[in-house]
């Protein structure tokens, strides 16, 4: 049998640089989202020319 001669072996070692590790490189930040805003403002907008167009067909049949 061999035996192991290493003067660093630490039972806990694989635990500490572990911890090491997670406190160097957090968890990176969740992307923005994208704002609702625009859809919404171009959902209206779409709403309205049609409503408009409707109302010229309307006024002019």
């Amino acid at each position: 049998m061999t035996q192991n001669n290493d003067p660093n072996l630490d039972p806990a070692g694989n635990t500490q640089h572990f911890r090491r590790f997670v406190d160097e490189n957090p968890e990176p930040e969740e992307p923005a989202r994208r704002p609702i805003l625009p859809l919404v403002l171009a959902g209206v907008g779409v709403v309205l020319a049609i409503a408009v167009v409707v109302a010229l067909v309307l006024a002019f049949s």
